[in-house]
């Protein structure tokens, strides 16, 4: 009998809604965390929008949307609105993004080299040159105030546009703090500069020598500001190398056969269905069948074999590998988009894309960050204004200001986001996709591992090694002729073992009457009238046809070498059994004693019967097993040690595997395995090496370990410099933070978070 099977309601409860489309926007102009945050919120409450994510660290934003209700149009005129962009009419997205960050990237640095170069005169003046009564030199501030005036109001604009916007919507970014603190700065020292009488006739003087005036704090707090950005953008792009190498497997123009004749046309022209032509050494550049010639095709970036794949007339060729030998021609199935290639760019993007658990609540604490921390400059400035003595007014100016220029909330945004695209990286250079975040994250607190048998222990490419019929030679063509037609149609992985066991005798091509696909137990068939059943025992048992003890022993004694033994009965007569052998993989057991040593209980479960399945257990040193397990039991069994305690890894690679893969807390799919499969697991291994699984676990431990590095840094970092920006420790030491200090840590607080994720990049797995 069929069983049904249904995900579980816990994991429905977790879906996302399925209503609308789903579509990812390189988004322009962002400048700090906050700015995503402000993007997000903008985004979810455009009308018409159901949800939306905004990725900071690889300035993308995807967006579900009901495209009756709102166009991407409408997306882009509310981002527009708040000071920000996104790319939705190019032709190639990426591509204008890119070109945006690389025009970004050359204009910070010509902005930053100018800061320097004119903050440089500044920070002398104020510092080094005072005449011998303790004064300035004639004309100091005036010079000051001239040289530090296009920096802040000039190369520095962006943050005081960027904080208009924002203050038109009611929000404030980290470009709030900077326009606050630097332009607070600038007009006080200016004012104090252009009349300085005004402090003098109410008796108030900062110093012997005058008001205070702060511009080269104002002028240097841009200038770091500035190389924080230039040394951020450029670690950001570092981070995407591995997509940008990804890319770069695709060739950019191809071979067209069009009759007799050649032709080369760039690879964004072909079309499905177009005759194509690869030459020895050159990349495949798109998905496709052979027609014509052979080769061997190196696949290894599809999956991870080294050996290149032996190519003739009928067999698929993907895009991006590398022809090896001779020529062929292909007819083109796949392309754009659609491509494996592609496919895979757009699981690292996604992935590289999406939030970590724990990035989402950072994500809240730095849309209220910058409110509190206004918050908090303003106190500052009341307390001292209070409390402050004689120079009351200029020390809350600048205690506030310096408040205003340390709290930047850039390092808590990209301490989640950097390491994770780092991590994801990581794993697409070491044949694993990483689906989305949170499985990154959860992977190094797996301390349970459930491992289909077929196709992840085994190389899931059984053949047949012995076959005992129960009827005579000349009388087995008609019932081999249905063997082979049943399992034919059937999807299980040994069907096709006895496909290519029978093809090679001499046999009658029939039609069946009729089929059914028992799950669980095998297949049956209905052919003049008779009725005939392939599968295992439990479907003979179903159905009550008996075997004798002799055709017992011989297929208990396959089944204890680790044999799987099919059965074929025709009503009530066992016509022949089969035994079957699938090999394990020569890493398996390697993997598995790894994985065992780091304290992880690993589990086998398969649908096959116990002796083969405890022959195989017992082949790669595995104490936890199950047998004759259905698709519905493999879910209640991840189920259960969840309930236990257990965050649970599921390795799967089957349909049958699809249920158990969408319970469990981390899923890994096989490369090779079905497409429901892959769409289900949140990773996927592209190569047959078991070692894969130990290292997705070991990268996932480091990527946390570095997100939790990067979040202490940054709390710290803000726990310890805002009380002292205040002016914390002038009560007991008389110590003040200068504003200009402020602005230096606060941008190597960024550069810091960032190179720690690069870090990453040269760990060993």
């Amino acid at each position: 009998m069929a069983t049904n099977t249904t995900i579980s309601p816990e994991r429905s409860a977790k879906a996302k809604p399925s209503a609308g489309i789903r579509r990812t926007y390189p988004v322009l102009e962002m400048s700090c965390a906050a700015c995503a945050v402000s993007v997000e919120s903008t985004l979810k409450s455009t009308p018409g929008v159901i949800d939306a994510g905004v990725n900071y660290a690889n300035q993308s934003a995807w967006v579900q949307f009901d495209p009756a209700a709102v166009t991407p149009e409408a997306l882009q005129n509310a981002i527009r609105s708040v000071g920000y962009d996104i790319v939705i009419d190019a032709e190639d997205p990426r591509q204008v993004q890119e070109e945006a960050q690389q025009r970004h990237y050359k204009t910070i640095r010509q902005r930053t080299i100018w800061a320097f170069a004119l903050s440089l005169p500044v920070v002398v003046i104020g510092m080094f040159f005072m005449d011998s009564n303790g004064g300035p030199i004639p004309y100091a501030n005036e010079i000051m105030m001239a040289l530090s005036a296009p920096v802040v109001l000039g190369l520095g604009r962006s943050f005081f546009t960027n904080a208009w916007k924002q203050a038109r919507h009611g929000k404030a970014n980290m470009d709030t703090l900077v326009a606050l603190s630097t332009g607070i700065a600038f007009l006080f020292s200016a004012f104090n500069t252009i009349y300085p009488e005004f402090w003098h006739q109410r008796g108030l003087h900062s110093t012997e020598r005058g008001p205070h005036v702060y511009f080269e704090a104002a002028s240097v707090v841009i200038a770091f500001i500035l190389l924080g950005k230039l040394l951020e953008e450029r670690a950001k792009s570092n981070t995407s190398s591995a997509i940008r190498k990804l890319i770069g497997l695709q060739p950019k123009t191809v071979w067209v056969i069009e009759g007799e004749s050649e032709r080369e046309i760039p690879i964004t022209a072909v079309q499905v269905g177009q005759l194509l032509l690869v030459r020895p050494g050159e990349k495949i550049p798109v998905d496709g069948m052979v027609e014509a010639g052979a080769s061997y095709v190196d696949e290894s970036m599809i999956t991870g074999e080294p050996i290149p794949v032996e190519k003739q007339i009928g067999a698929p060729v993907f895009a991006g590998t590398i022809n090896q030998r001779g020529s062929f021609r292909f007819r083109a199935q796949s392309v754009g988009g659609d491509t494996i290639l592609a496919q895979i760019i757009r699981m690292v993007q996604d992935a590289q894309g999406s939030k970590a658990p724990v990035q989402r609540l950072v994500d809240k604490i730095a849309g209220v960050f910058v409110p509190i921390v206004i918050g908090i400059a303003v106190l500052t400035f009341i307390t001292w204004m209070t409390f402050g003595g004689e120079d009351a007014l200029t020390t809350a100016l600048l205690t506030s200001v310096t408040v205003l220029v340390i709290a930047c909330p850039c390092a808590l945004g990209l301490a989640t986001p950097t390491a994770i695209m780092v991590g994801v990286g990581k794993g697409a250079e070491n044949n694993l996709l990483i689906k989305d975040a949170e499985s990154l994250e959860l992977g190094y607190k797996v301390n349970a591992l459930v491992l289909d048998k077929t196709g992840t222990i085994t190389e899931g490419k059984p053949v047949v090694t012995d076959c005992l019929w129960t009827v005579p030679a000349d009388e087995r063509s008609l019932p081999e002729a249905v063997l082979y037609a049943m399992e034919a149609q059937s999807e299980h992985p040994l069907a096709e073992a006895i496909t290519r066991y029978i093809s090679s005798s001499d046999r009658m091509a029939i039609t069946l009457d009729g089929f059914e696909s028992v799950t669980g137990r095998g297949v049956s068939a209905r052919y003049q009238r008779e009725e005939y059943y392939v599968g295992n025992q439990k479907l003979l048992q179903d159905h009550s046809v008996p075997v004798g003890d002799e055709l017992s022993r011989q297929a208990n004694q396959w089944q204890e070498e680790a044999k799987t033994v099919i059965f074929f009965a025709k009503d009530q007569q066992v016509l022949a059994i089969v035994a079957i052998a699938d090999p394990v993989k020569a890493t398996a057991k390697q993997a598995i004693n790894t994985l065992q040593g780091r304290g992880i209980a690993v589990y086998m479960l398969t649908g096959d019967n116990a002796q083969t399945a405890a022959a195989v257990a017992e082949q790669v040193g595995i104490k936890h097993y199950r047998a004759e397990v259905m698709p519905a039991t493999k879910a209640d069994f991840v189920k259960a040690l969840q309930t236990k305690g257990y965050v649970v890894a599921m390795v799967g690679d089957g349909i049958n595997d699809s249920q158990a893969l969408a319970q469990a807390d981390v899923s890994v799919a096989m490369g090779k395995g079905s497409d429901i499969a892959m769409d289900v697991a949140k990773m996927t291994l592209i190569t047959s090496d078991l070692n894969s699984i130990p290292k997705a676990l070991q990268l996932s431990r480091k990527t946390v370990q570095t997100i939790r590095q990067n979040l202490f840094w940054a709390f710290i970092y803000n726990i310890i410099g805002i009380p002292i920006a205040a002016g914390i420790l002038y009560p007991s030491f008389g110590f003040l933070l200068n504003p200009m200090l402020a602005g230096a840590a606060m941008a190597l607080s960024s550069v810091s978070v960032v190179s720690n994720s690069l870090r990453l990049k040269g760990v060993k797995l």
